[in-house]
C-alpha cells in the first residue's frame, strides 16, 4: 500500500534521561503508522531511533531508513526497515532522507538531531524545499534553544520570517498533524478517524 504521507522525524540514537522521551517517540511512530503514513529516518535500531522506528512498524507503517555504511559496520543499522538505504556519506543520507520526505519532525536528541534539524531549516529558507519543519519542544527539551533563537531575531541576525519557517509545539500529535496538513496531504477529518 502506498502510504498518504511520509514524515522525516529527527531524534536521538540514545533514549535519554527522561522515560517521557521514548513515549513519546514510541507515539510518534505509532501515529504515523496508525495513519498510513511513512517513517523517514536515519536508520538506526539504537535509542529513540529504534523506538520511533519499531512503533511505525507494529502500527501498520512504512519505514524507510537511510544510514551511513560506516555505521553499519558498527552494527547500528535497523534492518527491520521496510527500506534500509546503505550510503556513503552523511551529505547522501541527509539528501536520501529529505528527497523521500514530506515533512520534518525534530524529537529530543543531541549533535546529530541538531545538525540535520539546522540544515533542513536552512534548505527551506534558501528555497531548496517548501516542505514543513517541526521541533517538538517535549517537557521543555528545547526551551533554551527556543529562547537563544528568538534573542538572534532580536540581536537582528535573523528576521521573524525564518522563525516563521519552522512550527514550535510541545504536543507530540498535534504538531505531527499540523506537519502534515500544513504540507497539504490528508484532510483533518483523515487524520483524526483513527
Amino acid at each position: 500500500m502506498t502510504p498518504t504521507f511520509s514524515v522525516c522525524v529527527y531524534c536521538g540514537s540514545k533514549p535519554g534521561a527522561d522515560p517521557d522521551f521514548a513515549t513519546t517517540a514510541r507515539a510518534v511512530g505509532h501515529w504515523i503508522g496508525a495513519r498510513g503514513g511513512q517513517l523517514v529516518y536515519g536508520g538506526g535500531k539504537n535509542g529513540l531511533m529504534g523506538i520511533v522506528a519499531a512503533a511505525t512498524l507494529e502500527a501498520g507503517g512504512r519505514v524507510v531508513g537511510v544510514i551511513p555504511k560506516a555505521l553499519v559496520e558498527k552494527e547500528w543499522a535497523n534492518n527491520d526497515c521496510s527500506e534500509l538505504h546503505i550510503v556513503d556519506t552523511m551529505h547522501e543520507r541527509k539528501r536520501l532522507m529529505a528527497e523521500h520526505a514530506d515533512a520534518f519532525l525534530a524529537l529530543p536528541g543531541g549533535i546529530g538531531t541538531f545538525e540535520e534539524f539546522f540544515e533542513v531549516w536552512t534548505w527551506r529558507q534558501l528555497g531548496y524545499h517548501d516542505k514543513p519543519v517541526g521541533l517538538l519542544n517535549q517537557n521543555g527539551y528545547y526551551d533554551l534553544l527556543v529562547t537563544f533563537l528568538q534573542s538572534t531575531v532580536t540581536q537582528g541576525f535573523m528576521g521573524d520570517w525564518q522563525m516563521g519557517l519552522i512550527r514550535i509545539g510541545d504536543q507530540a500529535e498535534d504538531l505531527l498533524r499540523e506537519l502534515v496538513q500544513a504540507a497539504g496531504l490528508a484532510p483533518e477529518s483523515h487524520l483524526d478517524q483513527i
